[in-house]
């Protein structure tokens, strides 16, 4: 038996409730600068009444639920809710638009959305086309919420929670069930679904707690988003697992940061390279220093000097990691009571055993760069699988090994140090850009004839996307018709800042581009610029 044991998502919360009845679980502060406050046991009897609200309606067990909203008490609500009735959630990125919803939407032949008014718009366009979405759940809504009107054919929470139970039946479930799937960008033209477990997330939670040695008495601050696996399984898993607070801000601000962090007495968090620098990047101030954070958790490479300036000005202690979807969230980490290494994303986390390989698939020594390869159970502490793609399955997971597509190298202390990535991957904002995906929207425009999508340096969000574009015979085209294009299309972060054209690319004896040499001479071109 491993650390997981039997227990379920359920089990976890329910516990919680009973151990820490009347102490503060969420604080959670809108972007007006609100603030509403839940117990455990209160956070506990609203997912009992979401989810009896959701059962009303004939959600059951194995029915797939999109979730689309920002950051809220009301995103945990659904959430655990789903995960109480054995519903998997299916968390969709904010920004992503129609084209890419309706594919997330039929993919996952989800049975009902629960979403915001804001989003509404885009969600009834749909309706039409996604035939499997039998229920449209309206929450953040007020009283005199014109829904009723508009869209009468949604589900308002608030018109029915007052009369809701907080008793809820059992379900029977087992612990490697599905909780959710994230969509994830990768190798393929169109994003696959991660399937990850109750196991998944109890496991998450527990190793999560004592890696970065959380107490009932902290104070985690989340400004990352809930549709995010970071979101998921680095802050609140841990949190919730522990029985510690969590500070959640509806968006990030860079502005208001540190002000929230000392008005709400954080003691935790985690950003990314982008979060962290927009922070740095604010004007000093006398208060800078004073706050109660003992560790901030932190992913993505930045400069030497940047560190060192952060750790300064804030009076704080950065504590790199690695992972991603598929190993669920932090794989690696610094020992916190041991020695952190400056831009070193750690050692292996418990359960997992990591090795670097070469192309041939051996182990390499000490300081030689290859493929990150993880060990673990699929289903436990390695994700299940990509949903309905068991060919992509028994691509990136051969003999309980998973393959990432990362490269690094370990050092002599055992340490491992990350290096680029293997796959074709563009890293803007702490989102990750498929190229492929970007290619195939501008692929479908009609004048294009070939397109190649690369990454090149941005200051702050470390990098941006360029497509490079052959056009068909006799076409014209402008940059802005074809950010236009994808605009319509993508999320926001995907859409290329940088549009080029070409009358060729550097291509391989068989006819291959190079994209190694594209990215260096773009780079380049724009240095000189």
């Amino acid at each position: 038996m491993d650390v997981i044991g039997t227990k379920n998502v359920r089990d976890v919360i329910e516990l919680k409730a009973r151990q820490f009845a009347d102490k503060e679980c969420l604080v959670f502060e809108d972007r007006e600068g609100s603030v509403i406050r839940y117990t455990y046991a209160q956070l506990d009897q609203m997912i009992n009444k979401y989810a009896n609200v959701l059962l009303s309606k004939g959600i059951k067990k194995g029915d797939k639920v999109t979730v689309h909203m920002l950051n809220s008490p009301e995103y945990l609500f659904s959430w655990f809710a789903c995960a109480k009735i054995g519903a998997v959630m299916i968390p969709t990125n904010v920004l992503a638009g129609a084209f890419e919803m309706e594919y997330y939407l039929e993919f996952s032949e989800s049975v009902a959305v629960i979403t915001e008014p804001n989003y509404m718009e885009m969600f009834n366009g749909l309706l039409g086309k996604c035939k499997n979405v039998k229920h449209i759940f309206l929450a953040r809504t007020s009283p005199r919420y014109p829904s009723r009107k508009l869209y009468p054919d949604t589900t308002i929470f608030a018109d029915l929670l007052r009369d809701t139970t907080t008793e809820l039946p059992e379900v029977e479930m087992d612990v490697e069930d599905d909780l959710m799937w994230l969509f994830t960008s990768g190798t393929t033209s169109r994003p696959k679904a991660v399937q990850l477990t109750h196991a998944n997330a109890v496991f998450s939670g527990i190793f999560g707690a004592q890696a970065w040695k959380v107490v009932p008495e902290d104070r985690h601050f989340i400004v990352l988003p809930l549709f995010h696996v970071n979101g998921q399984f680095i802050s609140v898993m841990p949190t919730l697992t522990a029985g510690a607070t969590l500070i959640m801000a509806e968006q990030f601000s860079a502005s208001r940061y540190m002000d929230q962090a000392r008005r709400h007495r954080a003691t935790t968090t985690s950003l990314v390279a982008a979060t962290l620098k927009m922070i740095l990047n604010q004007p000093p101030a006398e208060l800078d220093g004073e706050n109660n954070f003992r560790i901030v958790m932190y992913a993505i490479a930045i400069p030497d000097e940047t560190w060192v300036e952060f750790e300064t000005r804030f009076n704080v202690k950065l504590c790199d990691l690695w992972g991603m979807t598929e190993t669920l969230g932090a794989t690696t980490v610094n020992p916190i009571d041991g020695v952190l290494k400056r831009n070193c994303i750690g050692m292996p986390r418990m359960e997992n055993a990591i090795k670097i390989i070469d192309e041939n698939g051996n182990d390499v020594p000490a300081g030689t760069v290859g493929e990150i390869v993880v060990k673990g159970v699929p289903g436990r502490t390695l994700m299940k699988g990509y949903y309905n793609n068991p060919e992509a399955t028994a691509e990136t997971i051969r003999d309980g090994w998973l393959y990432t597509g990362d490269n690094a190298y370990m050092d002599e202390d055992g340490y491992f140090h990350f290096v680029d990535r293997k796959k074709d991957m563009i890293k803007r904002g702490g989102e990750n850009v498929a190229a492929t995906e970007v290619e195939y929207v501008v692929s479908l425009h009609p004048k294009v004839k070939e397109v190649a999508v690369i990454g090149v340096p941005d200051p702050i969000r470390d990098e941006a996307v360029m497509a490079v574009i052959i056009l068909k015979p006799g076409e014209t085209c402008e940059e802005q018709e074809i950010i236009d294009w994808c605009a319509e299309k993508l999320a926001k972060f995907k859409v290329p800042s940088f549009v080029k054209f070409k009358d060729d690319f550097p291509r391989t004896s068989i006819g291959k581009i190079q994209k190694n040499i594209l990215k260096k001479e773009e780079t380049a071109a724009m240095e000189v610029k």
